[in-house]
């Protein structure tokens, strides 16, 4: 079992943006082809009014309520709730129009991550997968605890749907506890601190709260894993996911492979094709 590095780590910088929105990006959406099929990680704070109703055509998003309550609602009938621990996996496919907004007099402090979706289901029928956190099944060991949103976790595995696999863990530790995360060779991964402290990888790199690391290589048909190991109570989500190695053409809501089919995105979702 080949043991994953941390290359590089970072912390994240929050900006507000308006009286009702703090966010900061936890994976930049410049380093897209870096971090390939992940195309940008937001964490969010924000009350009812930041997000209208907005389009997304190529991709999924991937959202994890940390506090609050957060409301769903699409132009195709489709509405729900998230709530603290709970996840929505959303895939856009060939388009929809949607809002995303906290409970009256709430604020929701939120994860959404983009997943790219590859060429040949870029246009698949929109989803959603509603992934409650005490729905998910848990792996458990000495002083660990790791709730598997997507993928598996030492043979334990979610019932996720997946147009690209993708591991996507909570890991919560106890002071001391160590853990390891086996992963395919050849996906690309990254960790989000969200409590506590700790050293990662092979080469025991510490990291704190809001900082975020990236994952080593490995070789394609080698089995890998990193290891975590706890020097508080800490939480950290693990996202690691199988390049697609396709181009990126990425303009506001709509990520496809080339311009001409970012300007027909457009020009369906001005001539009404996304529904009403």
């Amino acid at each position: 079992m080949i043991q994953r590095e941390i290359i590089q780590t970072w912390t994240v910088q929050h900006h507000q943006h308006s009286p009702i929105h703090a966010a900061g990006m936890v994976l930049d959406p410049a380093k897209m082809q870096e971090f390939d099929p992940f195309l940008f990680l937001a964490e969010d704070f924000f009350k009812k009014g930041t997000f209208d109703f907005h389009p997304h055509r190529g991709i999924e998003t991937v959202t994890y309520c940390l506090e609050g309550k957060l409301e769903h609602e699409d132009n195709k009938a489709g509405k729900g709730e998230l709530g603290p621990g709970d996840v929505q996996w959303m895939t856009a496919g060939r388009g929809v129009i949607h809002i995303e907004d906290p409970a009256e007099g709430d604020t929701v402090h939120s994860l959404q991550l983009w997943v790219n979706l590859p060429r040949e289901h870029k246009m698949t029928e929109p989803r959603y997968q509603n992934l409650r956190s005490q729905d998910m099944p848990v792996r458990e060991e000495a002083s660990a605890l790791i709730r598997i949103f997507s993928g598996s976790s030492g043979g334990i595995k979610s019932a996720t749907k997946n147009y690209v696999p993708v591991t996507f863990v909570e890991i919560n530790l106890e002071p001391g506890a160590t853990i390891s995360q086996d992963l395919p060779g050849d996906y690309n991964g990254f960790m989000y601190v969200l409590e506590g402290n700790g050293l990662f990888g092979k080469n025991k790199v510490e990291a704190e709260k809001g900082q975020a690391l990236q994952l080593g290589q490995a070789e394609e048909r080698q089995e890998s894993e990193v290891t975590i190991q706890a020097k508080e109570k800490m939480r950290v989500l693990l996202y690691a996911g199988k390049p697609l190695n396709e181009p990126i053409v990425a303009r506001g809501p709509f990520v496809m492979n080339t311009e001409e089919e970012i300007r027909q995105a457009y020009r369906d979702y001005m001539d009404g094709k996304f529904g009403e």
